[in-house]
C-alpha cells in the first residue's frame, strides 16, 4: 500500500511519520518549494492529547527533540483589563511528565522538527490540483506537470484545501466575522520592562471594550539569537538541542507575541490587504485608551512579522460515503482558536488514521472500511471540537455589541475578580480548565 499526503502540515507530517514506522509507503507533497519555506505562525499549544498522539507516532528519539526545543512552561495564566489590571490570575500546575503535558511550542520550530527523518518521503515544490479515481488507485496531479499514483489520498492541505473542494464540494467554511493582527517582537531590556512579571511567565488575555481582546505570549528558548544552547540547561537536553539538524533552519528567538482581534466593523474595510508597519498602526488606531505600555508594545513590533488572519470556520458536515480519498485537520474541520485545539484534534486524526491502515496491513481490515472506522470517529470529535471552538469566537457574542457589551465585560470582570480572592473556587476553576476531555488515552496508543 502506498498512501499519498497533500500537504505537509502539523497532522500530514505526523501522519507521515506513523506510516514510516509502521512499515507503510506514505508520499507527502508540499506545496513549499524549500523546507526553510513555511516558517509562519507564533505559538502553539500542545495539550497532553496532542503530546500523547506525538508520542505515538515519532521516533522516540524525535519526540524527545520536540520536547526538548519547546518554550519555558508558563507559570499563569492571567486575565486583564487594557490598562493592566488584573481580573484573574491562577497558578499553572508544574507538570514534569514529557508526555502528558501542555506545551508551548513555536510552529516554525515545530514544523522543523517534525520534517526531520522525512528527507526522503516529502517533496518540495508540489502544487497540488487535483486528482482522480480509478478502480482501487488514485492519481494526484500538480501544477508542474507531474503527478503520482498510490491507493489512499490524504488531504491534509488546511483549511483551504483542495482536495476538500474537489472531494466534497457541498462542505462549506464561513467567516466568524472576527479578524485578528499577529505580531511579535523581540526580548530585550525595554520590551520586557513592559509587562508584569507574571504576564512575562505567563499566558494572558486582555479583554477590552467593543469586544477587543489580545492575547500576550512569552516564548523563551534553550538556545540563545546566535542559535548557541544556553548554559545549563541539561545534559541529555542540550546534547538533543545541538543534534537536531532542523536547528539550521530555525530563526525563531526568545520573543514576546501577541494576538489583537476584533470584528470586522471596527477594522480598516481593507485590513487584509495592509502589511507590515500599516498593521502596526491598525493595532494602534484600535486601542487608543489602553496601557502605554501595551502601546509601545505594538510599537516595537517587527513590522515583517504581522500578518491579518481572517477567522474562519467549517461548517458541520454529516457522513460521507468512504473512498480510498480522505482528509485530516484543518483540510476537514476548520476551527477558531477559541479553544486552541486544532492542531491537537489533527494529530489526533493522524493517529486514528495510522491505527486503522496498521488494522489494514495486518489484513484484519480493507482501505474503504478502514477509511470508514476513521472518518466515523473523526467526523464525531472534529466537528464537536468545531461548534465549540465557534461559540468561544463569534461576532455574534454579546460583548462585540456597543451597548449590551460593555454590561457583559463589566458582569464577566467582576465575577472573575470575585473568583480571584476565593483560592478554593480559583483551584476549582483552573482544575476543570485543565481537565482535558477529549480522546481517551488508548484511543492515542499505537501497535507499530
Amino acid at each position: 500500500m502506498k498512501v499519498l499526503v497533500i500537504g505537509g502540515g502539523t497532522g500530514g507530517l505526523a501522519l507521515a511519520h506513523g506510516l514510516l514506522r509502521s512499515g507503510i509507503e506514505v508520499a507527502v507533497f508540499e506545496r513549499d518549494a524549500l523546507r526553510t519555506d513555511g516558517l509562519h505562525g507564533y505559538r502553539v499549544g500542545i495539550d497532553p492529547d496532542g503530546s500523547r498522539a506525538l508520542h505515538a507516532l515519532l521516533p522516540p528519539e524525535l519526540y524527545d527533540t520536540f520536547v526538548a526545543t519547546r518554550a519555558r512552561d508558563p507559570k499563569y495564566f492571567n486575565m486583564l483589563t487594557e490598562d493592566l489590571k488584573e481580573v484573574l490570575s491562577m497558578d499553572l500546575p508544574v507538570v514534569t511528565d514529557p508526555i502528558a503535558s501542555e506545551k508551548s511550542i513555536s510552529r516554525m520550530t515545530m514544523r522543523q522538527v517534525l520534517l526531520t527523518g522525512l528527507e526522503d518521503v516529502v517533496e518540495y515544490g508540489k502544487e497540488f490540483t487535483r486528482f482522480e479515481q480509478h478502480g482501487d488507485q488514485v492519481t494526484a496531479y500538480f501544477a508542474d506537470g507531474t503527478s503520482a499514483t498510490g491507493d489512499l489520498l490524504v488531504g491534509a492541505d488546511g483549511s483551504g484545501s483542495r482536495v476538500r473542494r474537489q472531494y466534497l464540494p457541498h462542505a462549506k467554511t464561513e467567516e466568524t466575522g472576527i479578524i485578528a493582527i499577529a505580531g511579535k517582537l523581540p526580548i530585550t531590556p525595554e520590551s520586557a520592562a513592559l509587562v508584569p512579571p507574571k504576564v512575562f511567565e505567563g499566558i494572558t488575555m486582555v479583554n477590552a471594550p467593543r469586544g477587543l481582546a489580545c492575547i500576550l505570549h512569552v516564548m523563551e528558548f534553550q538556545w540563545d539569537r546566535d542559535g548557541q544552547v544556553k548554559n545549563g540547561i541539561g545534559g541529555n537536553t542540550e546534547e538533543l538541542i545541538r543534534r537536531w539538524p532542523g536547528l539550521q533552519f530555525d530563526n525563531t528567538r526568545d520573543y514576546i507575541n501577541w494576538g489583537l482581534s476584533a470584528t470586522t466593523d471596527k477594522l480598516p474595510a481593507n485590513i487584509m490587504e495592509l502589511r507590515g508597519q500599516e498593521l502596526v498602526d491598525a493595532a494602534l488606531e484600535l486601542t487608543p485608551g489602553w496601557h502605554p505600555d501595551l502601546r509601545r508594545l505594538f510599537e516595537l513590533t517587527d513590522p515583517s512579522t504581522c500578518f491579518p488572519v481572517n477567522i474562519w470556520t467549517s461548517v458541520p458536515l454529516e457522513p460521507w460515503e468512504s473512498t480510498n480519498v480522505t482528509m485530516l485537520g484543518d483540510a476537514i474541520h476548520t476551527m477558531t482558536p477559541g479553544r486552541g485545539v486544532g492542531a491537537n484534534t489533527a494529530l489526533r486524526d493522524a493517529v486514528n488514521l495510522c491505527r486503522q491502515l496498521i488494522e489494514m496491513r495486518d489484513g484484519r481490515s480493507e482501505l474503504v472500511p478502514a477509511v470508514r472506522g476513521y472518518e466515523a470517529k473523526m467526523i464525531d470529535y472534529g466537528f464537536d471540537a468545531v461548534r465549540k471552538s465557534r461559540a468561544q469566537m463569534t461576532s455574534a457574542d454579546p460583548v462585540h455589541k456597543p451597548v449590551i457589551g460593555r454590561l457583559a465585560l463589566a458582569g464577566m470582570r467582576t465575577a472573575l475578580r470575585t473568583v480571584n480572592h476565593l483560592p478554593p473556587v480559583k483551584r476549582r476553576m483552573r482544575d476543570s480548565m485543565m481537565a482535558y476531555r477529549g480522546a481517551d488515552r488508548d484511543e492515542l496508543e499505537l501497535k507499530l
